[in-house]
């Protein structure tokens, strides 16, 4: 295994990427129920929205959209707190409609105000990246300053000195959660994409990317998805092997009948 790994760091990213979605596919082929090409690479996917749910399942913490291109991959984060107002459901922030319209309804909502198909979902439990992160051994950030924050009634400590250190566990959880600067939800969203681009660093080592179907497994038991797993390795695979270009829709506070929003600036 040794001298396996020591060849895999010699040789161009794309062959070793090729060898991860290639022990990736074995395992999924077999699980695979309708058109297995089209997860290669993720591409012919199309445009996919990975919500993440708060620990009691209420409401959407994170919210984004994302889609393998040729090079690279583009992830469009969209604020929870957006102000919305879909046919059947009245006006809400966008963080209630997959609780209350399923992920159908964020689906159709999302194409509308983006003038652009979004065609696939990602419902997952915000413990996920943590845990992969675990299992890759951390993922690598810049903590941009100290964060300290107590609140026993969540049993949630978070206790970060400022500068590049390896985050997993608790430690990556309230990189995560930390919300206490006056920033609110844009700097949680600044801190997702830190740690997005660390994960998939972290991946891109010739010994996590051997881990891929260990991973995906870990994945499919976190996830409600309507993709079928050879479409998820196809899709883990594009997101490792390209550069993701990552980016968050502008927004501005605004409160109305009592309740603050953010009125968001859609692509269209």
């Amino acid at each position: 295994m040794a001298a396996l790994l020591s060849s895999l760091r010699h040789r161009p990213l794309w062959q070793v990427c090729g060898l991860g979605l290639a022990v990736g596919l074995l395992v999924s082929v077999p699980l695979a129920r309708r058109h297995p090409l089209a997860g290669w690479w993720g591409l012919g996917i199309g445009e996919v929205v990975v919500l993440g749910q708060d620990a009691g399942g209420s409401n959407t913490d994170t919210i984004f959209t994302l889609k393998v291109k040729p090079g690279s991959t583009r992830i469009t984060q969209i604020p929870r707190d957006s102000y919305i107002n879909p046919d059947g459901f009245g006006a809400m922030k966008i963080n209630g409609l997959l609780r209350r319209g399923g992920p159908e309804a964020v689906e159709r909502e999302l194409t509308r105000l983006m003038n652009r198909p979004v065609r696939h979902h990602v419902v997952v439990s915000l413990q996920t990246l943590p845990l992969l992160a675990n299992l890759v051994g951390g993922i690598e950030v810049d903590v941009p300053k100290r964060l300290y924050y107590v609140d026993r009634s969540q049993d949630l400590v978070i206790d970060l000195q400022p500068g590049r250190q390896v985050l997993s566990g608790k430690a990556l959880e309230g990189f995560l959660r930390w919300r206490n600067d006056g920033y609110g939800d844009f700097g949680r969203l600044e801190r997702q994409q830190l740690a997005l681009k660390g994960l998939a660093n972290r991946l891109r080592q010739p010994q996590n990317l051997l881990k891929l179907p260990l991973l995906l497994g870990v994945v499919r038991t976190q996830v409600q998805t309507d993709l079928n797993p050879l479409q998820m390795a196809g899709l883990a695979t594009g997101l490792i092997c390209t550069d993701l270009d990552a980016h968050r829709l502008q927004a501005r506070p605004f409160s109305r009948g009592g309740i603050s929003y953010l009125e968001t600036t859609w692509p269209n």
